[in-house]
């Protein structure tokens, strides 16, 4: 058993509904343990330092903690403030909007505890998220409903009295021609040292349609592991911008599965890191029906000690024809000393396919470098440039506000380029 494990197994008084699933996962997790190196899904991103790590379970004080966090710009529908795992009342904000649901499921230990045994499917850190969380949110769309102003979820890491480990999970269920956009943000308040894991599900019925923005913006020293996993019936569509600055180790598994036919998945992404930053994102997109189509785009940056992973993988399945799968990643290394880690993978099971992937790892154009010097551009601010336009472009369709936010936060994070020898 690790120092880590150790810390967060033993006993917790916790709601009698909960005492099953925190016991079926402890008991999951002793006997499975954190990965390791021989697992493939894991083999870039080790875990020893984190094994080696203590932790206080959960934070008794999140309901009441000061916090000091820039939330995002614009109008929303609802905004829901989690702070170390729990719901906020007094930041959170929701009006009555009619064919909008959400339900609080932390005074709600028995729906939670439902919540809980849904899928995904168990890996290590999905158990140690069902053994460790004492809140959650689901939220709903009814069908036909059409929610214009955004909802926002935001997930605040807070200093407390120690290191803290904290989990949450959060469903959220459109229904047969529903349409929303959400924000998930992901913030830090002050430098800590927490660990965090949270597992959202979507369920899109058909012909719905949901706009996720999802940002990551967590406290520099922290942990943060997360599992979006999305069920897409015939016609649904999920547009999906993803943005990871924060964290020092942070990994994402991100499932999409195209179940209906004519679901469509897009997704474009981008990860600039700096110092010993360590941002591991495993995209795994499965094509189950015919003339399903998914279109992937990410881009990474890496400087100083820093280091990114990307592994994109799209499966077809038998008797999904008329598919068309394509992924593209490019990344720019600005030090000798970052890494980056792409791996795109495809597997087909169907005729009639359109496919492609492909994937680059290099550095800045000396050319476009030239270029701009010859127009008067110092040489750090021709790579900030160029830096900033190569993250910028998978950043279109973001609402101009937002857009702005994501624009001046990159700004702040993209990496003084060096030249490499």
């Amino acid at each position: 058993m690790s120092a880590l494990l150790d810390s967060l197994l033993g006993e917790r008084a916790a709601p009698a509904a909960l005492a099953g699933v925190r016991d079926a996962a402890i008991a999951a997790l002793r006997d499975r343990g954190l990965p390791g190196p021989r697992d493939e899904a894991w083999k870039y991103t080790s875990l020893r330092a984190l094994e080696q790590r203590r932790y206080v379970d959960g934070d008794c004080g999140a309901r009441t903690r000061p916090v000091d966090v820039a939330f995002l710009p614009g109008p929303f529908a609802a905004r829901l403030v989690f702070v170390n795992g729990l719901h906020r009342e007094g930041l959170s904000a929701a009006g009555a909007v009619t064919g909008l649901a959400i339900e609080r499921l932390g005074s709600r230990p028995d729906e939670l505890a439902a919540l809980l045994r849904s899928p995904p499917p168990a890996d290590a850190f999905g158990e140690l998220n069902a053994a460790l969380a004492l809140d959650g949110v689901r939220v709903r769309v009814a069908a036909g409903a059409r929610i214009e102003a955004p909802v926002q979820i935001v997930h605040v890491g807070a200093p407390a009295d120690g290191d803290v480990a904290w989990s949450l999970r959060v469903q959220v269920e459109l229904g047969a021609g529903a349409q929303l956009r959400l924000v998930e943000h992901h913030v830090g308040s002050a430098s800590n040292a927490n660990l965090a894991s949270i597992v959202t599900a979507y369920r899109l019925g058909a012909g719905a349609r949901l706009e996720l923005v999802q940002l990551q913006d967590a406290a520099d020293g922290g942990t943060l592991v997360r599992r979006s996993d999305a069920m897409l019936e015939a016609e649904a569509a999920l547009d999906l911008h993803t943005i990871e600055v924060g964290a020092q180790l942070a990994r994402h598994d991100l499932v999409v599965g195209l179940a209906g036919r004519g679901a469509r998945f897009r997704s474009r992404g981008v990860f600039a890191l700096h110092g010993r930053q360590h941002v591991d994102t495993r995209l795994a997109v499965t094509h189950l029906a015919r003339d399903t189509a998914c279109d992937i785009a990410w881009r990474g940056v890496a400087d100083q000690r820093s280091r990114g992973v990307f592994h994109g993988a799209i499966t077809v399945a038998a008797g999904a024809d008329g598919a068309d799968a394509q992924l593209a990643n490019k990344n720019l290394l600005l030090s000798a000393q970052a890494e980056i880690d792409t791996q795109p993978v495809l597997e087909i099971h169907a005729d009639e396919v359109k496919a492609a992937h492909g994937a680059t790892v290099g550095q800045l154009d000396e050319r476009a470098l030239f270029y701009l010097r010859s127009r008067g551009l110092p040489l750090d601010l021709a790579r900030r440039v160029l830096v900033a336009a190569f993250c910028g472009a998978v950043l279109d369709g973001l609402e101009p506000a937002l857009r702005a936010h994501v624009d001046a936060l990159l700004a702040t994070r993209l990496p003084q380029a060096e030249v490499l020898s």
